[in-house]
């Protein structure tokens, strides 16, 4: 199982079930849109801290954007 990509599954699938864009989010987060874009596509390894502001700005547990 690759965690990276099922994590930037799991972040895009709940960001869209928030209507939001990766503009939209990334601005909430003070990320850039192309990280949140890499992230999404499983091309950048999440931190920590960047999975835990992730799981806070879309209202979840971390643990939930790493589950498969």
């Amino acid at each position: 199982m690759d965690v990276v990509r099922l994590f930037g599954e799991n972040v895009r699938k709940e960001r869209l079930a928030r209507d939001l864009t990766q503009q939209d989010l990334a601005a909430k987060l003070g990320m850039e849109r192309s990280y949140l874009s890499e992230l999404e596509r499983g091309r950048r390894n999440p931190t920590v801290q960047a999975l835990g502001r992730l799981a806070d700005a879309l209202e979840l547990e971390p643990w939930e954007l790493l589950r498969p």
